[in-house]
């Protein structure tokens, strides 16, 4: 199970090209046929015997020391046949494609060995299940450290900080199913890689045996054949046992060629058929040379490989060297091949390492200089994400500084991090200032929304409105609950307030059909030639419009056709416009009489002072702005458009210093008239 676990952690690059270390120069050792020996046969047999002791309970240990020049990728070839040569189904890790696991995110990590797990063979993907358990958890470290900051920057403490991530979740269920598939199917595999082994070692050990029989030479062949057959047939042995087992076998199998005195007709028939089958595989590996596909190339040479070692015999003494030196040759043809390939994904990993250092360089460009403007910070925020999507996809960089990149580009995404989330929690505070703002117009608000002071409520919750306005954001889990308060608050006043106009300007559009049809007969008023009369009849017209009261604004204009009418006609009855405003005012005076309202009467006299000193002003300004055309002829259209001005405002005054007189003699008439009540009362009383 070690061995497996270990397998599961690997996270080299296999046999094919998803490999990224490339190999060192091919260096010159043989196997099988290429093995040579002057020894006798007794010599080599117990060597052997040294090398390998066969137990029931436990697997062979190291059978043949490795050298120094062994060539590295042959030992590449052999030790990938050896995992396949645990389970066919190991060959399938060839076929299922390594996806650019750097490039996906989180989400589609966990997507990826969900289909791995549900489709594919579990011991076929533990290389694609370690590169993708190693993605995973280096994004998902640098997403915790990004949550950590911000649950920190917002008052955290950092012991009490937890995260519940389901997508972390979710991966470790779907690695856990996988590790149960895993166990289970090792498990299972160990007991018949065992079982299998102790079944090689036994044939081994028969045909070792086959030397010291004494029997027909026919007979030893036969038995020999039978012995290959089983062998063929005696099923996988564990992976570190394989070639070690395959090699000692060939090597027993070339004593027995060699040393016994087999008929030489069988033994060069054997060397001939086994010679032509490995003159095939040395035919195919140099032809392998112009295969465009690398991978597929080097796939099928580890194929050739394993038949040579496990399917074809060995071939004449004098000529295992040269056939063995062409098939090397060829397999050191690819290996400089797949070493050129590699060089130029080095290249590429290079020019990967450019991009992604532009990232890193764009990323602290914008981490030292973050806004302090929520807007703009958001716009920041997107480009980072950009930026790091850039990153993930710009491919592989050099094993080398692989792991240096990464920490780079992690520390520059958390210092943009750390000061973005500086901003937020000055931010908050600052939100937290503005929703006590809030909550005191809320509070002035709830005071004056049923407030019957109109004059004074509607412009103060104008302002308040106005003022709500200009307050910035509040904590979003106050927002909405704030806002609807303020607004039912206002909408409660407003509603009223719209009702109450509503209900006085029926009123008022009654008031306009009634002064609608006075205009009507005012209209229709001709003078009867008695003055007396006229003036009568029209000041009973005038005191029936102002007892009709406010029109609606929109309907205002009424007033003024009235007032034209009734000049006009005053104008034929030979009264001065001043005569006719004096009349007009008289019922005024009238009403304010029946009223004895000494506020209004008061308010009423201030009104008629502040017209008087308007006309004054008026008349001073424009008799001082006629000094500029002193000089000017009095026919200048603009000295006759001033002098008429000041004609007008002066008319006017003598109009309003007249209203004023006649309101004085009211006031003092009512005065008496309160004096002599005052009189009569006490007269009375004595």
């Amino acid at each position: 199970m070690q061995e497996n676990e270990q397998k599961l952690q690997d996270t080299e690059g296999d046999a094919e090209l998803n490999s990224e270390h490339t190999k060192d120069i091919v260096k010159e050792s043989p196997i099988s046929e290429h093995e040579k020996s002057e020894d006798s046969a007794e010599e080599k047999i117990q060597e052997q015997d040294q090398k390998i002791k066969p137990h029931n309970d436990s697997p062979v240990p190291e059978m043949t020391p490795k050298t120094d020049d062994k060539d590295e990728v042959i030992e590449e070839i052999e030790e990938s046949n050896a995992e396949d040569a645990e389970d066919k189904d190991n060959e399938k890790r060839h076929h299922i494609p390594m996806m650019d696991y750097h490039a996906m995110s989180m989400e589609n990590l966990v997507g990826e060995l969900q289909r791995l797990v549900k489709n594919e063979k579990v011991q076929a993907i533990n290389k694609h299940v370690s590169s993708i358990k190693y993605e995973f958890d280096q994004k998902f470290q640098e997403f915790l450290e990004h949550k950590k900051e911000e649950f920190i920057a917002n008052g955290g403490n950092e012991i009490d900080f937890r995260y519940n991530s389901v997508s972390k979740r979710q991966f470790n269920e779907v690695y856990g199913e996988y590790r149960e598939k895993r166990d289970h199917y090792y498990k299972q595999l160990d007991q018949n890689l065992k079982s299998n082994l102790q079944k090689r070692l036994e044939i081994i050990e028969e045909l070792k045996g086959l030397m010291n029989v004494e029997e027909d030479i026919n007979t030893t062949y036969k038995n020999f054949k039978e012995l290959q057959e089983n062998w063929r047939n005696a099923g996988p042995v564990p992976r570190n046992s394989y070639n070690d087992v395959w090699r000692t076998y060939h090597h027993h199998m070339e004593i027995f060629y060699d040393f016994l005195h087999l008929n030489r007709e069988l033994r060069d028939l054997d060397f001939k058929h086994n010679l032509e089958e490995k003159l095939k595989l040395v035919e195919r590996a140099e032809s392998l040379a112009n295969e465009q596909d690398l991978g597929k190339a080097f796939r099928e040479l580890q194929t050739l490989h394993k038949i040579w070692k496990e399917d074809v015999g060995p071939v004449a003494k004098e000529q295992r060297d040269q056939i063995w030196e062409r098939f090397s040759n060829a397999t050191k043809a690819m290996h400089q091949r797949r070493q050129l390939h590699y060089q130029e994904l080095e290249k590429s990993y290079e020019k990967n390492l450019e991009k992604k250092h532009e990232i890193i360089t764009s990323i602290l460009e914008i981490a030292e200089n973050v806004t302090d403007n929520h807007k703009a910070l958001q716009q920041q925020i997107r480009q980072i994400e950009a930026l790091r999507d850039a990153f993930f996809k710009a491919g592989k960089v050099p094993q080398k500084v692989n792991e240096d990149t990464w920490s780079t580009f992690k520390e520059a995404v958390r210092k943009f991090n750390r000061n973005k989330n500086s901003f937020y929690k000055n931010q908050k505070k600052e939100q937290h200032d503005n929703l006590e703002k809030k909550k005191a117009l809320l509070e002035l608000a709830l005071k004056l929304k049923d407030s019957e002071d109109k004059e004074t409520a509607t412009p103060e919750m104008k302002r308040i409105q106005s003022e709500w306005k200009k307050i910035g954001h509040v904590p979003r889990k106050y927002s909405d609950k704030i806002w609807k308060e303020f607004k039912d608050a206002c909408n409660h006043y407003f509603n009223r307030l719209h009702a109450e106009k509503s209900e006085s300007q029926k009123e008022e559009y009654k008031n306009f059909e009634k002064k609608s049809a006075c205009l009507d007969r005012l209209k229709a008023f001709e003078l009867s030639g008695d003055s007396d009369k006229d003036i009568d009849s029209l000041k009973k017209l005038i005191s029936e419009w102002k007892s009709y009261g406010r029109v609606p604004h929109n309907k205002k204009h009424i007033n003024g056709k009235f007032n034209k009418i009734v000049d006009a006609l005053f104008k034929k009855l030979g009264l001065s416009r001043q005569q006719s405003e004096l009349l007009k005012y008289g019922d005024k005076m009238k009403q304010l009489a029946k009223a004895d309202d000494s506020l209004a009467i008061s308010n009423e006299r201030t009104f008629i002072r502040r017209k008087i000193d308007e006309s004054k002003s008026e008349v001073r300004q424009l008799e001082n702005n006629l000094q500029f055309f002193s000089n000017t002829s009095e026919d200048n259209p603009l000295v006759k458009d001033v002098v008429k001005n000041i004609n007008q405002h002066k008319e006017a005054l003598e109009t309003w210093k007249a209203k004023l007189k006649k309101l004085n003699i009211m006031q003092n008439n009512l005065n008496k008239e309160v004096e002599e009540d005052g009189q009569k009362e006490s007269g009375e009383e004595e």
